[in-house]
């Protein structure tokens, strides 16, 4: 089985709108796969039903060959919301061991999985004294720690500065090649040159499902920005010729 994750026909309504239009893409084993697109494009919602916490109306999401949400897939999918997902009252390096003990893992993978997200020397902070960058590490780092098949991140890398961004996704790498499939989300149209392949959505639809160097061939500029706006136009086009 090559993809991780398959979605088909996806049709999400909320509060009487209907935010994801029949969705169809997948997510290959093993790559880092960038979902692109602007706030309130639909992205956190097509992240939801992956990780089986979104209501569907119609179509069907298959993750790591089983549906979406079912009980087996608790411990090989890691799952980072926008809102960091931490206690504030306890450290880093205990609130990554609580999680480690309910992942069945031990406290070396929890210290293991803080310094991986740069955060060794803030281990033991209490989280709420954390800035909202390491915060958002935090997270990450307590998503990580089970050593999960599939990592559905949700803009993992807001806030974060520059050397730190470069870090996660050199990071993001890593796993990958080890053999972890990561989906992880972005409104930042730079960071889709730092993935394998690219999930590009606007207003609940899919604009393309490709490759970024097939995105920039497929609309003949190397600028990533320009490609996307590029492909949204001539999509509009068609709609009304």
């Amino acid at each position: 089985m090559d993809d991780a994750v398959a979605v088909r026909g996806l049709v999400v309504d909320r509060g009487g709108r209907r935010v994801l239009h029949g969705i169809s893409c997948a997510v290959p084993r093993g790559t880092v796969t960038g979902l692109l697109g602007p706030s309130g494009s639909g992205k956190t919602t097509l992240m939801r039903a992956v990780v089986g916490v979104q209501t569907v109306d119609a179509g069907t999401v298959d993750v790591l060959g089983r549906p979406a949400g079912t009980a087996e897939l608790r411990h090989r999918v890691g799952y980072l919301t926008q809102a960091p997902s931490v206690y504030a009252d306890l450290t880093v390096r205990e609130n990554a061991r609580y999680f480690a003990v309910l992942q069945g893992r031990s406290r070396a993978d929890a210290d293991r999985a803080v310094s991986d997200v740069g955060l060794a020397t803030a281990a033991d902070q209490l989280v709420g004294t954390l800035s909202g960058g390491q915060r958002s590490r935090a997270s990450l780092a307590c998503a990580l720690v089970g050593d999960p098949e599939l990592v559905v991140l949700d803009e993992p890398t807001v806030g974060q500065d520059p050397v730190l961004r470069a870090d996660l996704w050199a990071r993001f790498h890593a796993m990958a090649a080890a053999g972890t499939t990561l989906l992880v989300s972005s409104h930042v149209m730079d960071e889709a040159a730092r993935c394998d392949r690219l999930l590009l959505i606007r207003e609940g639809r899919l604009v393309a499902d490709d490759t970024p160097a097939a995105v920039r061939a497929a609309t003949g500029v190397d600028d990533l920005e320009e490609a996307f706006l590029r492909l949204i136009r001539d999509g509009e086009s068609e709609a009304t010729s």
